[in-house]
């Protein structure tokens, strides 16, 4: 059984057939005794932040889009940054792992501006009520694997799920080839 915690990484298994998760990441922003919650990074939407957010266009990272958090709470939006020093952390933001942490959006963009290496916002979010999450990774829906530091702002998000499970150790690098229907192999 994985030990679940923020900062790491939520990998669907090809047996997860959700629509809301097939092929996702899940970046896991926390996870104690009374649930989980995370967000789906590499599901970008086409929608512009400048559209929902504007005064925060000029500080995500490319692509300058919403990204489909997950299916809680879509009306919502969360923030995820990555800090240039961990010595300045900003007024609003709340430490996820290291230097990876959630920024309140209701923040002056001025008291950020700068101080961000990377940021993101998601339209919804990934939740688990208590166990939940623990009895899907039992039950074999998810890879729980380490995350780094390019996993959550890089450009292009298509190849995320391969190129997480392609540089995990043994076997399970070997999922990343893997076709959706081995019996067709």
């Amino acid at each position: 059984m994985a030990d679940l915690r923020a900062g790491q990484l939520l990998v669907a298994t090809p047996v997860l057939l959700d629509p809301n998760f097939a092929e996702t990441v899940v970046l896991l922003l926390d996870a104690d005794e009374n649930g989980a919650l995370g967000v789906v990074l590499n599901r970008p939407s086409t929608v512009p932040v400048a559209e929902v957010l504007e005064a925060w266009a000029d500080v995500v990272a490319e692509p300058e889009v919403l990204f489909e958090g997950g299916p809680v709470s879509t009306e919502g939006a969360l923030a995820v940054g990555r800090l240039r020093s961990v010595d300045d952390a900003p007024v609003g933001f709340r430490e996820v792992a290291d230097d990876l942490g959630v920024i309140d959006l209701d923040t002056p963009v001025e008291l950020v501006d700068g101080s961000l290496e990377g940021l993101r916002i998601y339209a919804g979010y990934a939740g688990w009520g208590s166990g939940q999450l623990e009895s899907e990774v039992e039950e074999g829906s998810w890879y729980v694997v380490p995350s780094i530091p390019p996993d959550c702002f890089r450009g292009d998000t298509d190849g995320l799920w391969r190129d997480v499970l392609r540089r995990q150790p043994g076997e399970l690098a070997w999922h990343s080839t893997r076709p959706v229907d081995p019996d067709l192999n």
